[in-house]
């Protein structure tokens, strides 16, 4: 049996089954990037919840995972050369979950995937989440109006390049990737968890609507989009 307890995360979230992928994690976006990659890859594992609530993510114990204190993060009990390998970082993961199966991130369009893998872990998934923070969050106390202005422009101004992207494709690099394993779920966010369709005006961007339907169509996206269950 594979032996985790060289890491100290392990104490706190025991894995019952230490030959599976071990994921820390929260169905938020970047949560639900590595759930629904796990689900589409078909990869076993066992997701351990994190919770904010009682602030797990800022334990020893998570910290000695990952020290900038978010989820996602991963241990691969048969990481490169069949030791355990421990993983943060929602864009790293998912490389890492593509090249280990060989699945969506097809070796002819590599860099074109990273462009737009990158596009969403520099541009997609910051302006979004401070757009949330300012729009439904607690930054609606700052009576300032202007930080709300300048991410709810930024939202749009992606959500533009997206739509223009997508004309004529299915996907973003014309295969589903892990690239739109790390998009989709932001612009679900955007409904679910910021309920901004009206303040974005999200249908004058109905190719990314579209989008994210077949997204949200999928199999896999369907079992992944509960993980850790909700408690």
């Amino acid at each position: 049996m594979t032996d985790l307890s060289q890491f100290p995360i392990t104490r706190r979230w025991p894995a019952q089954h230490p030959d599976r992928i071990q994921l820390y994690s929260l169905p938020t976006p970047n949560g639900l990037k590595i759930s629904i990659a796990l689900e589409e890859m078909g990869l076993p594992y066992e997701a351990h919840r994190v919770s904010f609530d009682t602030d797990d993510q800022m334990t020893p114990e998570f910290l000695s995972l990952n020290p900038n204190n978010k989820i996602p993060a991963i241990i691969d009990p048969d990481g490169p050369g069949g030791q355990p390998l421990p993983l943060f970082e929602s864009g790293a993961i998912l490389c890492y979950l593509a090249e280990k199966t060989g699945m969506f991130w097809p070796a002819d369009r590599r860099w074109e995937v990273l462009q737009w893998l990158m596009f969403q872990m520099g541009g997609v998934g910051p302006m979004f989440g401070q757009f949330g923070f300012f729009h439904a969050f607690g930054g609606r106390e700052i009576e300032d109006p202007r930080p709300k202005a300048r991410y709810q422009t930024e939202t749009q101004r992606l959500l533009g390049v997206l739509e223009a992207r997508l004309e004529g494709r299915d996907w973003v690099v014309d295969d589903f990737s892990i690239a739109d394993m790390a998009i989709a779920p932001w612009l679900r966010a955007l409904h679910v968890n910021y309920k901004a369709a009206d303040v974005l005006e999200l249908a004058k961007y109905p190719r990314v609507a579209a989008y994210l339907d077949r997204f949200l169509a999928r199999p896999a996206v369907a079992r992944g989009l509960d993980v850790p269950p909700r408690a």
